[in-house]
């Protein structure tokens, strides 16, 4: 049987709940004019390197990335006995926490779906490799996200550790998944020519999904901390 929540469990609480917070400044675009339409453009076109607002964004990115890493391995600590799918979710989290530090060191040096000048240069292969390491750091932290998602939420409902998780984590899932198509049909579709599908309002969907689950699984450590 686990131990009795302590220090580290409110930890573990905590560092998500502001790396949830973190991933979510992207919303100030609501109120600062950036420039990029969001029903069009990538959410990481917000902190390209040639963005008035970059060097903002790509902080916010690097601390909620560092904040999460750390919230994933101070839960793996906390909650080392509760199984296997804990086990795995906890290391996906961590995998999602690091990709996006990677992500926020490796920006976009300019908006393909913002500029036609860039998208053409990034089609004739005439971008910074950051470009392709960016989709590389992306696709694996949205990879981590949605792995430590499905993980953790079966080990709330199955070992009943995290009840407002294993309430709620089912439907955020399967959102999760849906956005994420939709995501990756628009990108088919972009790269194609064909449009791009309200290929920012999928994204931002998909990001913001995960905030809200991983401010899910922080009240639920934060209930059982209490």
């Amino acid at each position: 049987m686990p131990g009795k929540p302590g220090k580290a469990t409110r930890a573990a609480a905590a560092l998500p709940a502001l790396g949830a917070l973190a991933y979510t400044a992207w919303l100030l675009e609501v109120l600062v004019r950036t420039g990029l339409d969001p029903v069009r453009t990538y959410v990481s076109e917000l902190a390209a390197a040639d963005q008035p607002l970059g060097g903002l964004f790509r902080t916010t990115d690097l601390a909620a990335g560092l904040l999460v890493l750390a919230g994933a391995l101070t839960g793996l600590a906390a909650t080392r006995s509760h199984g296997p799918w804990a086990l795995g979710g906890w290391i996906a989290l961590a995998v999602f926490g690091a990709a996006t530090v990677a992500d926020s060191r490796l920006p976009l040096s300019c908006a393909p779906t913002a500029d036609p000048e860039c998208a053409a240069r990034e089609s004739a292969g005439l971008v910074p490799a950051t470009h392709t390491a960016h989709a590389i750091s992306s696709s694996l932290a949205m990879t981590g996200a949605l792995a430590a998602m499905i993980a953790l939420t079966v080990a709330a409902r199955r070992y009943g550790h995290w009840r407002p998780l294993a309430r709620t984590g089912p439907a955020l899932v399967v959102l999760e998944l849906a956005a994420t198509a939709w995501t990756l049909a628009a990108v088919a579709a972009f790269e194609a020519g064909g449009g791009t599908w309200s290929l920012g309002v999928g994204q931002r969907l998909q990001v913001l999904l995960v905030a809200v689950w991983l401010a899910v699984l922080a009240g639920s450590l934060g209930r059982r901390a209490r």
